[in-house]
């Protein structure tokens, strides 16, 4: 939506006014990168979906996957969607330390997507030194995580200088975000209130996932799926 500049497009359609922006510069998303920072059942179909528009896709775990077994996610998700054998990915990037992100994020990455779970080590993952390593190729941001995942006044000084091209968020810090913050009127942002998750599917989902855990409980020989590590705090 941003590389074709449909806000642009959709802006004239409210004034009723039928305008060709040939002087916008417009990109085409085969040859684009993505790096997904994050790679379970989220960042897996976010990959599929970029795979498909012809995108290369670079993944980013805290643990190292350096098997084919290791690549392999069992987490649930809808059949037939997402990467779950982690084949999606050229290169896979792995660590927790804030060099390695930044060794990660430096990969000439056209766009970069957040759906890692929110802990003490991710907590303003991207800041002043993330963004300036970014701004090499302006890198596209779409945050659709956890708020605090980004120092908010860093985002708002690399779109107001150019450093990223622009930014596409569903979670903000705060949250709610407050009405009058700066983040609204920040250029080339795309804000939601939290609600990419909302689907009239999404109880079923839930139910699926605890019917099979019971009976994983009851005995049935199954291994139970979306187990929380309390030591990694997701």
């Amino acid at each position: 939506m941003m590389s074709h500049h449909f806000l642009t497009y959709a802006a004239d359609q409210r004034e009723a006014k039928y305008h060709r922006h040939l002087d916008l510069h417009v990109q085409d998303t085969p040859g684009m990168r993505m790096g997904i920072l994050g790679y379970g059942a989220i960042g897996r179909q976010v990959a599929k979906v970029a795979q498909a528009m012809g995108m290369e896709i670079y993944a980013y775990t805290r643990s190292e996957k350096s098997t084919p077994e290791s690549r392999y996610d069992d987490s649930y998700c809808v059949p037939g969607t997402g990467d779950p054998h982690g084949l999606v990915p050229t290169k896979w990037f792995h660590g927790g330390s804030k060099g390695d992100i930044n060794s990660f994020l430096a990969q000439d990455l056209d766009i970069l997507v957040l759906s890692l779970p929110l802990t003490e080590e991710t907590r303003h993952i991207l800041g002043p030194e993330q963004f300036e390593i970014l701004s090499k190729k302006k890198t596209f941001v779409s945050n659709i995580a956890r708020g605090p995942h980004i120092d908010q006044d860093a985002l708002i000084d690399a779109l107001k200088t150019g450093k990223i091209r622009g930014a596409a968020l569903d979670v903000t810090d705060p949250e709610p975000l407050p009405d009058g913050h700066p983040l609204y009127s920040a250029p080339n942002i795309f804000i939601t209130p939290h609600v990419s998750w909302q689907s009239p599917h999404y109880f079923t989902r839930v139910q699926a996932i605890i019917e099979r855990n019971l009976a994983s409980l009851a005995g049935d020989g199954t291994k139970m799926i979306n187990v929380m590590d309390k030591s990694r705090g997701y």
